[in-house]
């Protein structure tokens, strides 16, 4: 898998840190722990993704290997640090077993605790490709409010 695909470059790197950071710093220790340093980072998709294919995807774990690609959106879709983290934090849900399911769930229940707020997101691309990929695969997460269809944890 590592030969089959490039590693990230410097800026891209930094970035990577930055959002590990975040985790850090908002009390996701285990998970900034596993992302600094048990998985390995890549730039273009391995041979078994290419296989699989990853449509509009920001990231891609292929667990068990840890190995994480992050494709061009992770870097220019997402509008911070804290959104990227965000991808981060449900790529996570991977690395330790979680299928697509769990980890959307994960993520939009630790969106909160992470600053990962629709006051503050609820505009960009991320967040409402994240809130559509959760409702088709948690719709429980959006059967609250007088209309039935609003997130329960906000």
């Amino acid at each position: 898998m590592l030969l089959t695909s490039q590693e990230l470059n410097f800026d891209r790197r930094q970035a990577l840190a930055q959002a590990i950071a975040v985790l850090q710093t908002k009390g996701f220790s285990k998970q900034a722990f596993v992302l600094s340093h048990l998985v390995n980072y890549r730039d273009t998709d391995n041979w078994w993704n290419r296989s699989v294919g990853h449509h509009d995807a920001y990231a891609a774990t292929n667990f068990p290997f840890e190995v994480v690609t992050l494709y061009p959106e992770f870097f220019d879709s997402a509008v911070d640090d804290t959104e990227r983290a965000a991808i981060l934090l449900h790529e996570s849900y991977h690395l330790f077993g979680s299928g697509e399911a769990a980890a959307l769930e994960g993520a939009w229940r630790d969106k909160q605790r992470l600053g990962w707020t629709a006051d503050r997101y609820s505009q960009t691309k991320v967040w409402a490709n994240t809130r559509e990929s959760t409702m088709a695969l948690v719709p429980k997460l959006f059967q609250c409010g007088q209309d039935g269809r609003s997130d329960c944890l906000q």
